[in-house]
């Protein structure tokens, strides 16, 4: 009664109107959708069926395969290293990208150096047929050199 005379004051006299007593007071009431007929060929669509292999069996072929290739793995310490490492660089270029997202002027700045080098690139590689064959011919090189069979 305290409340109510108090929000009353509060108000300059006017009163609210009166909550309803359902635990959904602050939600509006929503009509249940029915099915209607014209949607049956979209909904088959979206129709999904379970599969009758066992999940289980490959998830254990999976470990039983990852637990092979780690034991086959020579200096462990070094891989662990890598990998803790790739997770701290994650985070720190996480950390730096949210620096300069949070300066106002920069990340605009940003995106139009990002659009100007995407129409530079694809004026110089992709718009016409030599620029594509080198642009191919540069890609296979690289795979050659990543792969070592160059």
């Amino acid at each position: 009664m305290a409340a109510t005379a108090y929000s009353v004051a509060l108000l300059g006299g006017a009163r609210l109107p009166a909550a309803p007593r359902s635990g959904s007071a602050l939600l509006p009431r929503r009509s249940v959708c029915q099915l209607r007929l014209q949607d049956a060929p979209r909904l088959s669509l979206l129709r999904v069926k379970a599969a009758s292999e066992d999940t289980s069996a490959s998830g254990d072929e999976l470990i039983e395969d990852l637990k092979a290739k780690w034991d086959a793995v020579e200096d462990k310490p070094t891989v662990l290293l890598y990998g803790g490492g790739a997770i701290v660089a994650l985070w720190l270029t996480s950390v730096v990208v949210g620096a300069i997202n949070a300066v106002p002027l920069l990340p605009k700045i940003l995106e139009l150096v990002g659009l100007g080098y995407t129409g530079w690139f694809v004026y110089r590689y992709l718009l016409f047929k030599e620029s594509r064959k080198e642009l191919a011919s540069d890609i296979e090189t690289l795979k050659k050199k990543i792969a070592g069979t160059e």
